[in-house]
């Protein structure tokens, strides 16, 4: 089975073709992206084996941008003929509390989807937008919605409610729904084949550490808590958004700071993180490498940053009564050996013990807890588009 799976942001799409065929390890076809999708510069990347092409051109809308797509797939040299396209899956950001799982896209989970457009402005709309160009260019083939909340759809109500008046969550959804699911969903099962062990047996925490940053306290393959809330903002210190605020630092702020709600959903999203503390970036290597300059500002950023991901580990362990194994992942968890060595440094209480020079050399996937560390620790770079072909042709095959 051909499986086509799109990641559609507000200025990018990024694309793998997968075949799954059935007793085979999942291989990837080809894969590109298009970044500054609206702009007269874009950047359309393929590559398929070892060859990379790339070019730069004006691409306007996503329907463009995936039409181009499918013409480095599906033209000379390609990949494959588009109507070899078995399916298409595609990565919604919110489901809201409507998906708790992948769905076939029909007009009402489309309708549906529009209603949730609310939730998740900067990226549902773009999204939809995805699945509607992949449904004019490859009309016979079903478009599945994986989403990003549904890993956190079975959180206990005392887990994903806020202290606020009950009938807030009745009437407006008001409640923590969690983000970067698909990644966590990932890590969670690549760990317990790490560890030769069903996933329902396990308690892990997984921490997705890039510019965007959440924890995911998993037990038994169902997360039960996580970082990230109502919004991508609340949780931990992230390189442009704050994490965890005061509410009544923002009222306070808007009574006495002259600050609309413009000013400040910018503060807290595009100004504050590690730039925000820093003054420099929202980049870690850029932080690091500040700190190795002396730059006391940078140190405080990467120490914030730092205290908030071990204090949640922290916390998740005492939710979950204990943890088997930690994992990180994405940009700053694959890729900062010296931001791991410092949160496991503080975690001995758990019994975490890190091998130093394995985790220095780590490149790619790697354990890193030290023999006899009563927690394993991994680095895991994760897959979501894997994972979303892999929900694609599970749910398309339940269906038969």
């Amino acid at each position: 089975m051909k499986v086509f799976v799109l990641n559609c942001g507000s200025s990018s799409v990024k694309y793998k073709l997968y075949d799954m065929a059935p007793g085979r390890v999942p291989a990837v076809v080809a894969s590109g992206k298009v970044e500054r999708v609206g702009t007269d510069t874009a950047i359309i990347t393929h590559r398929q084996g070892t060859a990379q092409r790339q070019v730069t051109r004006p691409v306007f809308h996503h329907y463009e941008a995936i039409q181009l797509c499918l013409a480095m797939l599906t033209g000379d040299g390609g990949a494959i003929e588009a109507t070899a396209v078995d399916a298409v899956g595609h990565r919604v950001v919110h489901g809201g509390e409507l998906f708790r799982e992948a769905v076939v896209v029909t007009p009402a989970v489309k309708e549906a989807l529009r209603q949730l457009n609310d939730l998740a402005p900067l990226h549902n709309p773009h999204n939809l937008a995805g699945i509607e160009a992949a449904e004019a260019l490859l009309p016979h083939a079903p478009q599945v919605a994986v989403f990003d909340t549904a890993m956190h759809a079975r959180m206990p109500a005392h887990a994903y409610l806020y202290g606020i008046p009950y009938e807030l969550y009745e009437r407006h959804g008001i409640r923590r729904y969690g983000f970067h699911g698909i990644s966590h969903k990932y890590v969670a099962h690549r760990v317990a084949e790490r560890l030769g062990r069903p996933v329902e047996s396990l308690r892990i925490i997984s921490c997705h550490l890039g510019n965007g940053a959440s924890v995911a306290a998993i037990r038994g393959g169902v997360s039960v808590d996580t970082s990230m809330g109502f919004t991508p903002l609340e949780g931990l210190l992230m390189g442009t958004r704050s994490g965890d605020i005061d509410p009544g630092a923002l009222i306070y702020l808007m009574a006495h700071g002259d600050l609309s709600l413009a000013d400040l959903n910018a503060l807290l999203n595009r100004q504050s993180g590690l730039k925000g503390i820093s003054g420099l970036s929202g980049d870690m290597r850029d932080i690091e490498a500040a700190m190795d300059a002396g730059d006391d500002r940078a140190r405080l950023a990467f120490d914030m940053y730092e205290y908030r991901v071990r204090k949640y580990i922290g916390a998740y362990a005492a939710a979950m009564n204990g943890v088997d194994a930690i994992a990180f992942t994405a940009g700053i968890g694959e890729h900062s050996p010296r931001l791991r060595q410092k949160i496991c440094a503080g975690l001995t209480y758990l019994g975490v013990r890190l091998d130093e020079a394995q985790n220095a050399a780590a490149a790619g996937e790697a354990e890193i807890s030290a023999p006899g560390s009563s927690v394993r620790v991994f680095v895991i770079p994760t897959d979501e588009e894997l994972v979303i072909a892999q929900d694609t042709v599970a749910l398309l095959a339940a269906r038969r």
